[in-house]
């Protein structure tokens, strides 16, 4: 008699996928976590110009990921040669001998992988190679004979060999272009790149394997162990004799057992991932939260991408265009577009590209990044109008949508109001791209291997046959709320830039206070959590709370205005899940296309409307929206309030789950480690110490100005940590920089005080907020801000103009410093009532020392209406040299100090326009400076005169084809000013 072990053979497949990721993950991971800059390094460079590991390197130079790889990957062989014999058996056929060539180039090809992964790069560089380079070459007859051996009734294995097969061969193409870049012209950084494509070649190869779960789905293993020479055999005629191959038969016919396979394969990809029952639902849960993560971050980075072309061009340049990939949901409205991408296939592959816009960063051209951003929001958002297509997860996916932002808000408070993950951001200036697009990968592929029914994706019960309501009404209300929610709670800074109005402080602090902005959207998420929530959520007295809070926070400043700010927060979080359940319920009976593509529309148009406010001397037509913050505001709440108003609560009540539900307890324990850790976090960075000057024994001020054109450098990058060296090379107390306010969606609602103020202690004052539409001035100080006022500068005809006046504690002594950004060339008027102005502010302080730190647009000594003669004779101040005639913009004014030093530092490729120091002496603490005549105050000086502490940074001598820093020197002069103090001055 003989017993029989039987079973599936997709477990064979199964474990050798699982083995297989295992053995390089673990790898990969290990060798980040332990050996990071080890790895990375090759016989060219090393950190930072390689900054990712090869195979190799990650699997055999290092202990224990070494070890662990190599265990791993030996329990891989024992299942790589069974699915090799598996195919073997299925294919076989005495009419073509193709499956014999197969199997003999699937256990060469085995064999050669069991060399290269056991003989690293360390151990015999050249066997390495050459195993590797066979096992490759192996590669092109197993997968293309594995193709044509398919049975013909396998269509999808067949589809999905060919996909995967076509885009391993395509990857070699550029993996030999960036080895010969780094082994023969020794490129550093080519490495890098080459070791991505060497990554994609070993994970489509393990899933090329792994593919073989579908053919084997209906079949089984069957061993037969004889159970003794004495045992009868008549009755196995028909059993294959015990000494042959593992025999591949057809599954028992019972009903159950094919129920159960069918089962198995309603989603091909499925087989990759094991099923854990309480495991999955948890990880989906992850999943569908980081890919909203995902398309907020998609979302929140395309007008950043867009406007680094109108901002170099001072008006509209075309790009702007790029705005209305927004409105791709339309294309739903053509069926033969949009069957093929409702089903779970034609998600991933959208999923898939839209990762488009995260690769972006890749490239230093702008105009790429745009396109491959506009392409990937166009992707994105047509996903996503599918993902709200589903009125059963109307509920859920609403407190998707406010999860995802909240993430995105929780990241930049994390990365200095920078989003890890844009594409303007690489590694260099506080990007995270590659761990990004990693864990990207892994959602999409969690995704793409979740069954079609889940604990995670269907709760609840249908409304297709729920009455229909207004698609205007809910599109007006979705597309004002996703405006909203974009304009004031992407970045959780900006309702504090909102309320701030300078020191002493009688508001919100920019930083200390953000992490009350995470806590008022995660209390709109529990009230969404709450029993009841349909008809709370659409109750008059909410709908009037949430009307108020919006007023109070235009109308009023400091903490009463940013109580209403995190007010409205709290309304907008809490009614998400209504509004997107109203218009998922008129999807059900339109299409996606309809109420979700004039969704995007009445977005795109609040957001133009947004800009014109602000930008109004720069656009046709913005005269009529010039500061009408108010109109947006108005229209914005009014929409939102009139789609919860106009359709009742029946149909999210039919999709609320209960209480107790797994999704609930999910976004519960979510919300609470999210707001945890911006909370600590926020703690963690509280300054223990007070900033510290620089120079205090010689009691010098050293100051500058710098208009820093929106914090984008001349590739379209982040440029904080840029500024962040040069300011801390420079040794600058007090800096002025213009162009900074950034709290606006088209500038992706950034702050560029949070590096400089973090990392080199400073005291911030930022000027006049998104709400005040000016272009922003900041002020950053050594020194103790004891007050400050911030002014709108009159503007009749062109744009507001911002200034910052504020006293300082020098030690000991008051000292006034005007920061001010003055109107363009084409407004003369404004430009002299602006200058008027600000003479005054700085001549009500006199005689008082003052410091004038600003951009103003004028020749120097030019006469009135000119801003120079205004400034410098009614403000009482001294040019800090007016002998320098090459100026236009910038200027430093001062009085009642020494000043000792003037240098003007070149650009590099940060902006647009150079930063200017003046080093400055104060007088002894309750003396006056006695001689404040031209002769006394124009003694020049070499430096080796002066006392090397009044020196600029030496480092800095250059040209632009030699020397200086980072692309810094000195210019113009091509040195550094000096001047000496006049003798029998008190010091």
């Amino acid at each position: 008699m003989v017993s029989a072990l039987r079973f599936p053979a997709t477990y064979v497949a199964r474990i050798h996928t699982i083995c297989a990721f295992s053995a390089f993950g673990s790898a990969l991971f290990l060798g980040i976590l332990l050996h990071y800059k080890k790895i990375v390094k090759n016989d060219v460079a090393g950190y930072p110009d390689e900054w990712w590991p090869s195979v190799s390197a990650t699997i055999g130079d290092w202990y224990p990921e070494r070890s662990i790889f190599q265990i791993l990957i030996a329990l891989t062989s024992g299942p790589r040669f069974a699915l090799v014999g598996c195919w073997y058996l299925l294919t076989r056929s005495p009419s073509s001998d193709l499956p014999t060539w197969v199997f003999i180039a699937g256990l060469a090809r085995t064999l050669s992988c069991g060399g290269w992964v056991y003989i690293t790069s360390s151990d015999d560089h050249d066997a390495h190679d050459v195993l590797m380079i066979l096992y490759i070459v192996l590669n092109m007859p197993w997968m293309v004979g594995s193709v044509y051996c398919t049975p013909l009734k396998f269509v999808k294995s067949r589809k999905y060999r060919k996909l995967v097969a076509s885009s391993f061969f395509v990857a070699l193409v550029p993996l030999v272009a960036l080895f010969i870049r780094h082994k023969v012209h020794r490129i550093p950084g080519a490495y890098t790149y080459y070791s991505f494509f060497e990554w994609f070649l070993i994970f489509a190869d393990i899933a090329f394997d792994s593919i073989l779960e579908l053919d084997f789905a209906e079949f089984e293993i069957s061993i037969g162990i004889p159970a003794g020479p004495s045992t009868p055999t008549t009755s196995l005629a028909n059993d294959p004799p015990s000494y042959l191959p593992p025999k591949i038969a057809a599954p028992p016919l019972a009903a159950p057992v094919k129920s159960k396979l069918e089962e198995s394969t309603k989603n091909k990809w499925s087989a990759l991932v094991p099923e854990v029952p309480f495991l999955r639902p948890s990880v989906s849960f992850l999943a569908d939260l980081y890919l909203s993560y995902i398309w907020w971050s998609l979302l929140t980075s395309l007008a950043p991408t867009l406007f680094y072309f109108s901002v170099w061009e001072l008006g509209l340049a075309g790009s702007e265009i790029a705005i209305l990939s927004s409105l791709s949901p339309v294309f739903l409205l053509f069926p033969p577009l949009r069957r093929p991408l409702e089903t779970h296939n034609g998600r991933v592959c959208l999923y898939l590209l839209s990762l488009s816009g995260l690769l972006a960063y890749a490239t230093n051209s702008p105009l790429i990044r745009l396109f491959m951003v506009a392409f990937a929001n166009i992707v994105a958002t047509m996903n996503q109008a599918l993902v709200w297509s589903k009125p059963d997860r109307a509920y859920q996916e609403g407190i998707i949508l406010i999860l995802g932002l909240l993430s995105t808000s929780i990241a930049k408070l994390l990365n200095h109001s920078n989003n890890p993950i844009w594409p303007s951001l690489t590694n260099s200036s506080g990007g995270w791209n590659v761990i990004g697009l990693i864990l990207a990968a892994l959602a999409v592929f969690e995704y793409a291997t979740r069954g079609d029914v889940s604990d995670i994706r269907s709760q609840g019960t249908s409304v297709k046959n729920a009455e229909t309501k207004s698609i205007i009404s809910s599109a007006l209300s979705l597309g004002s709320l996703l405006f909203a929610l974009h304009s004031l709670l992407a970045d959780s800074g900006t309702l504090v830039a909102w309320s701030w109005t300078g020191y002493p402080a009688k508001g919100p602090v920019h930083g200390t206070h953000d992490a009350l902005t995470i806590l008022a959207m995660a209390t709109g998420l529990v009230l969404s959590l709450i029993d009841g929530y349909p008809q709370f959520a659409k109750h008059p007295i909410w709908l009037s709370f949430g009307a108020s809070s919006c007023f109070v926070m235009y109308s009023r400043k400091d903490w009463p205005g940013y109580f209403g700010g995190l007010g409205y927060a709290v309304f907008l979080s809490s009614v998400a899940p209504s509004v997107l359940s109203d218009a998922i319920q008129v999807t059900s009976n339109l299409g996606p296309g309809s109420v979700f593509g004039l969704s995007w529309l009445v977005y795109v148009l609040f957001a133009l409307a947004d800009v014109w406010t602000v930008a109004y001397a720069f656009v046709p037509g913005g005269v009529y929206l010039r500061e009408r913050t108010d109109l947006v505001l108005t229209a914005e709440i009014l929409f939102v309030i009139l789609g919860l108003s106009f359709n009742d609560s029946r149909a999210l009540s039919m999709g609320f789950t209960s209480p107790r539900s797994f999704f609930k307890r999910a976004a519960r324990a979510t919300v609470l480690a999210l707001t945890g850790a911006a909370v600590l976090f926020s703690l963690y960075r509280l300054p223990i110490d007070p900033p510290k000057p620089h120079r205090v024994q010689e009691r010098l001020i050293t100051a500058g100005i710098w208009t820093v054109h929106f914090g984008i450098d001349l590739e379209g990058r982040d440029s904080q940590r840029r500024m962040r060296d040069l300011i801390k090379d420079m040794e600058l107390d007090v800096v002025g920089l213009l162009e900074t306010d950034l709290n606006r969606i088209v500038f992706g609602h950034r702050d560029l005080s949070r590096v400089i103020t973090e990392e080199l202690g400073c005291y911030v004052d930022v000027g006049p907020g998104p709400n005040s539409h000016t272009w922003g001035a900041v002020l950053l100080s050594k020194f103790p801000i004891l007050r400050s006022t911030h002014h709108l500068l009159p503007s009749p005809g062109g744009e507001l103009a911002p200034a910052i006046s504020a006293t300082l504690d020098v030690w000991g002594t008051n000292v006034t410093v005007v920061v001010a950004h003055n109107g363009q060339e084409e407004d003369p008027l404004d430009r002299e009532l602006q200058s008027t102005e600000l003479a005054r502010i700085m001549a009500d302080t006199f005689p008082e020392p003052a410091i004038f730190l600003g951009y103003v647009v004028t020749k120097p000594g030019a006469s009135r209406p000119a801003p120079y003669e205004i400034l410098t004779v009614d403000g009482k101040m001294h040019d800090i040299d007016d002998m320098d005639w090459d100026r236009w913009c910038e200027y430093i004014l001062y009085r009642g100090l020494y000043r000792t030093g003037y240098g003007r530092v070149s650009r590099s490729t940060i902006t647009d326009t150079e930063l200017q120091i003046g080093k400055f002496a104060l007088p002894r603490h309750g003396h006056q400076v006695k001689d404040d005549s031209w002769n006394a105050r124009y003694l020049r000086s070499w430096k080796e005169q002066l006392p090397q502490t009044f020196w600029f940074n030496d480092s800095y001598y250059g040209s632009e084809t030699s020397g200086g820093i980072r692309g810094h020197f000195y210019h113009v002069f091509g040195t550094p000013l000096y001047y000496r103090i006049p003798e029998g001055e008190e010091r």
